[in-house]
C-alpha cells in the first residue's frame, strides 16, 4: 500500500520540526498510541492500537529515523507485531518547507501487510490507515496551536 500527503500547517517550520521529534506530542497525536519513545538517538518504539473496521489490534514495534536533515526532513521506518494476526512494516519520507502561511509537510509512505492481516483486504486496511493519517494531522496542528489543511499533490 501506499500513501502520499501534502499539509499546510499554520506553524513555523521549527516548531513543525520540534514536535515531529517530541515523543510526548506524537503520542497525543497519534490516534491509538499508548507509548511511544525514544531509545536511542533514531530508534524509537512504540505499541499503537488501530481498529481495521470491525477489527480491533493492538501492534508494538520499532521505529527508526534515517537520512535525517534538521528542520528539512527524514526517513522514518518500522515494524510492528499484532500478535497472532501477523504484522505490519513500512517507511514514510516526510519533508518539511517554508510557505507564506507557515509551513508544507509532505510525506510518501509504503507499507506492507503480513499474514492474516492482509486476508483482511486491502481496501479495507488501507481506508482505516488513510483515516488514521487525517486524524494525526488534525491532532496534530492542534498540539502545535496552528491549523492544518491538505494540499493538492506538487
Amino acid at each position: 500500500m501506499k500513501f502520499a500527503g501534502r499539509y499546510l500547517l499554520t506553524a513555523p517550520r521549527m516548531r513543525v520540526w520540534e514536535a515531529l521529534n517530541d515523543t510526548a506530542t506524537l503520542q497525543a497525536c497519534i490516534p491509538g498510541c499508548t507509548r511511544i519513545e525514544f531509545v536511542s538517538d533514531s530508534a524509537l518504539e512504540a505499541e499503537i492500537g488501530v481498529d481495521f473496521g470491525p477489527i480491533h489490534l493492538s501492534f508494538s514495534g520499532n521505529l527508526a529515523l534515517s537520512d535525517i536533515i534538521v528542520a528539512e526532513r527524514y526517513t522514518l521506518s518500522g515494524k510492528g507485531h499484532g500478535g497472532w494476526l501477523g504484522g505490519v512494516r513500512g517507511s514514510a519520507d516526510v519533508g518539511i518547507a517554508d510557505h507564506p502561511e507557515g509551513t508544507v509537510l509532505a510525506f510518501t509512505a509504503e507499507g506492507a501487510l503480513d499474514s492474516a492481516i492482509g486476508g483482511m483486504g486491502t481496501a479495507l486496511v488501507g481506508r482505516s490507515a488513510q483515516s488514521v493519517i487525517d486524524r494525526f494531522f488534525e491532532r496534530f496542528a492542534g498540539a502545535i496551536g496552528a491549523t492544518s489543511r491538505p494540499l493538492p499533490a506538487s
